[in-house]
């Protein structure tokens, strides 16, 4: 199978069901932005502090994955079955969170990114993630998408900032906090 087809060629793409819509389109920004997502969930997979998480963290790139596809379908011509998001996948990052809550200090002042490399791509996943989610809800005033696509990305991008207070905590980083000029 040739990954070329040039039928983009013009600046069109097909959704699955198979209308053809602009590249600019908000539909493949939306999921083009979760694939980026995507990518960087997958950079924070291969940071060594993170070995313990790589399972949980390659089944968050799985349900990306699986809204990626929710989002890349015509909602009124796609007949083709798509997998779809849970409760229980929402759930399990509240989970995590507080699972990691219960170990960090109790967070009193805001977080600058920063203080490790590894800990700085977190930040750069939840900025990624909220820009999915505010394009997602964007694309949701004139289009189809299930409530569950929005609460998962919502949650988790809670669960990065999370993760990069974890992460720091376990490299031994400083926690970088906003000190505001008064």
């Amino acid at each position: 199978m040739k990954i070329y087809t040039k039928t983009g060629d013009q600046g069109l793409t097909s959704l699955i069901g198979g209308t053809r819509v602009p590249k600019s389109s908000l539909r493949i920004d939306c999921y083009g932005t979760v694939d980026e997502l995507n990518s960087y969930i997958g950079l924070l997979r291969d940071q060594d502090v993170n070995a313990t998480r790589r399972s949980l963290l390659k089944e968050i790139q799985d349900r990306l994955f699986t809204i990626g596809a929710s989002l890349a379908s015509d909602p009124e011509k796609s007949k083709m079955k798509i997998p779809d998001l849970h409760d229980t996948d929402v759930t399990l990052l509240e989970e995590e969170m507080d699972r990691m809550n219960a170990q960090l200090p109790e967070l009193r002042v805001f977080v600058l990114p920063g203080g490790h490399q590894s800990v700085s791509f977190a930040h750069v996943a939840r900025c990624v993630c909220r820009r999915a989610e505010r394009l997602v809800i964007h694309l949701r005033e004139d289009s189809f998408v299930a409530d569950l696509v929005v609460m998962y990305l919502n949650r988790l991008s809670d669960y990065l900032f999370v993760l990069s207070r974890q992460m720091a905590h376990d490299l031994g980083a400083e926690e970088v906090t906003w000190l505001p000029r008064m």
